[in-house]
């Protein structure tokens, strides 16, 4: 299964690992690469052999692939002045030839701030050639009190939101995910490579982010049956 996700790959990378089913995290944000500090293994190296490309393992059944990985100091600025073709057959390589082994999920972090435009898209392009979308998450969705725990909307949408964008897309709207102060806090360890939902489990956010990951589990799952019972009946 391939998950494409934006500014919350840590979580997404770290709770399924609490299944014990291995998870491979690609970072393509090109121009900013931040996965290798958020997930804790800045400053590890890859290496590069007849078969590939190996990842770097953030833990025994995460493995990560970042070209934050290839530059020579964390300070390092990535500047493109290519054409998008030698962009595109970085992330190719990045897809292809990295030794990715048995995987259960690859989540792909893509550069934040893709407009409903781009995503249309991509979905459309998804259903044409028959490739499953599981669904959409809204990310930044009203601001949770600490104190009274009343939810408000700071960014109110103007065109529906999230929720209308999947149902124009005709795919699942599988959560939304709140703002909340107590991320703020612990935010700051993303730099220690630390993740709000071990260390706030009470966080709106995290509980967010369990059902949220929990339906994903069930749709592959049931996918994965479906696929299996087609291909016995073909045999």
């Amino acid at each position: 299964s391939i998950e494409m996700v934006n500014d919350c790959p840590l979580e997404l990378g770290l709770l399924p690992k609490m299944n014990l089913v291995k998870v491979a995290l690609l970072d393509i944000d090109i121009c900013g690469p931040s996965i290798p500090k958020i997930m804790g293994i800045e400053g590890e190296e890859v290496h590069l052999s007849g078969s590939g490309w190996s990842p770097v393992y953030a833990e025994e059944n995460l493995s990560v692939m970042s070209v934050g990985f290839l530059l020579s100091g964390p300070d390092d600025a990535v500047i493109w002045r290519r054409p998008p073709k030698m962009v595109c057959r970085m992330i190719k390589q990045f897809l292809c030839d990295v030794q990715w082994g048995e995987i259960d999920y690859l989540i792909v972090d893509t550069p934040s701030g893709t407009s409903d435009e781009h995503l249309s898209i991509e979905i459309n392009f998804c259903h044409k050639v028959k490739l499953p979308v599981i669904g959409g998450v809204e990310n930044m969705s009203g601001f949770v009190c600490p104190k009274c725990k009343i939810e408000s909307q700071i960014f109110p949408p103007t065109t529906g939101g999230a929720d209308m964008m999947c149902q124009n897309l005709n795919i699942s709207f599988l959560g939304k995910v709140p703002l909340d102060p107590q991320i703020g806090k612990v935010g700051k360890s993303c730099d220690k490579g630390q993740s709000f939902v071990s260390e706030i489990p009470e966080s709106p956010a995290t509980s967010s982010y369990r059902n949220i990951i929990q339906r994903i589990q069930e749709y592959c799952g049931l996918h994965n049956s479906q696929e299996k019972l087609s291909n016995q009946g073909m045999e």
